[in-house]
């Protein structure tokens, strides 16, 4: 701490000395002390700052790795493709399907039941009952009353009764005419209709009704075994697969089923991408900020601890024939990050599959290794080592401000003390010249001093 001299000028001229200034210099003096602890407060905020950065990114690459590593990742994508897309199209193809090929002949499409009724004026009151039997179910007998006397309130009140059809009212070219749709496609939708004396009572006609399409299951055979679906779209035949059957036709369709390799391989860029940005950020740490000063971490083993588990991680094998990856195009350059070779990871992914998924899935390989370094050096996990470094920053910072409030208190109350202190010598200064000149007129009146003068 630096001395403080007090300057009060003449004794006796009674200006005093300036209070506000005085104290501010005493307590700049007091605060200087606290600099130390300011200094470091602000650097553990730096690390706070960088260990948030490197927990994000971590935590995107765990979340590559997961991907890759997962069952149901990336390298259980699969895609798949027609033959005859007039005949049949293939529309996904998810987890649990298998790769290979497979030939089908679609004999018959599905058709979903109708039925429709005689025209009918839009103004015309109906009378009577209609029921409806959705296959051996028990018919469902609709009443006509003054509420739903017309064709829309008829469609209205069949919609309302949940009786397995879908009621609406078509205008055709004959005038209006009731239709009716069954909610259950195939086979198992077939329905029939008894108007039982529905009425056109303003034209005095019977409403009758008419068969439109016939229900019916799709059939096919699927490498030469028969199959059905009660929908053209098809989902049940082939495990994972589903496809669309557009018409029916002697020719066999060949369906391919592939794995997606450009899903796989997107999939491993992003991982090398994102491993590389977790790599580079603790690079940067080992060298000078912008301004020339040294980075929060620099020369800290928490730096080389993540590098090194990282490093070790990545280089893991496995026990298939992509020993390691290098066989998949990846290579660890001189500072740690890492290139991708997209044509040896195409080749890798079309002729020695099970190598690839072997690498990310398997034992000991490098997903494993890396999904358990993510973990024990990020910050999702309370154990993690970045985890645990915010952990401390946070007990060190909580102390630095602890220091620092009781620093402040201090010399908040010593600011109050002196300010009273030096007001009252101020005063006592300023009162100097008033006090002398009482000394003198008191001397003169003894002395007759002043009167001789």
């Amino acid at each position: 701490m630096g001395a403080i001299g007090l300057s009060f000028g003449s004794p006796t001229s009674g200006q005093g000395f300036n209070v506000t200034t005085t104290v501010a210099s005493l307590v700049a003096n007091m605060q200087a002390a606290e600099a130390p602890y300011n200094t470091q407060l602000t650097s553990l905020h730096s690390q706070d700052t960088v260990i948030s950065n490197l927990g994000t990114l971590m935590s995107t690459l765990s979340t590559d790795i997961e991907n890759l590593s997962g069952a149901t990742g990336a390298l259980s994508a699969l895609t798949g493709s027609s033959s005859d897309t007039g005949i049949l199209q293939l529309t996904g193809a998810s987890t649990g399907a298998v790769a290979g090929t497979h030939s089908i002949v679609v004999s018959q499409l599905a058709q979903t039941a109708s039925a429709y009724g005689s025209a009918v004026a839009a103004t015309d009151t109906l009378s009577g009952s209609m029921s409806i039997q959705l296959g051996s179910g028990t018919p469902l007998t609709i009443a006509v009353d003054p509420s739903n006397n017309t064709l829309s309130g008829l469609a209205a009140s069949i919609n309302n009764a949940s009786a397995g059809v879908t009621a609406s009212v078509v205008s055709g070219t004959n005038g209006e005419q009731l239709s009716l749709v069954s909610e259950t496609s195939g086979a198992a939708g077939a329905f029939t209709v008894v108007s039982s004396g529905l009425t056109d009572a303003t034209k005095g006609t019977s409403v009758a009704f008419t068969a439109g399409e016939k229900a019916q299951d799709a059939t096919m055979t699927v490498d030469g075994i028969a199959a059905s679906s009660s929908s053209n779209t098809v989902t049940s035949v082939l495990p994972g697969v589903t496809f669309q059957l557009l018409t029916s036709s002697t020719t066999p369709v060949q369906v391919n089923i592939d794995n997606d390799t450009a899903t796989m391989s997107t999939a491993v860029s992003t991982m090398v991408k994102d491993y590389n940005a977790v790599v580079t950020a603790l690079n940067t740490q080992e060298g000078n900020t912008s301004t020339g000063g040294a980075e929060p971490f620099f020369g800290n083993p928490l730096i080389a601890t993540i590098q090194e588990q990282l490093d070790s991680a990545i280089s893991g094998s496995s026990t298939g024939d992509a020993n390691g990856i290098g066989a998949i195009g990846v290579t660890v350059k001189t500072d740690g990050t890492l290139t991708l070779d997209s044509d040896t990871l195409a080749t890798a992914l079309s002729t020695n599959f099970n190598s690839v998924l072997s690498l990310f899935q398997g034992s000991g390989g490098v997903g494993e290794n890396l999904t358990a370094a993510a973990t024990s050096l990020g910050n999702t996990d309370p154990q993690g080592v970045l985890s645990l470094a915010a952990t401390a920053n946070t007990s060190q910072e909580t102390d630095l401000k602890a220091t620092l409030t009781s620093m402040n208190t201090n010399i908040t109350a010593q600011t109050a003390t002196l300010t009273a202190s030096l007001n009252a010598a101020n005063q006592t200064l300023q009162m100097i010249p008033v006090q002398l000149q009482e000394v003198n007129t008191l001397y003169d009146a003894i002395t007759g001093y002043g009167e001789n003068k």
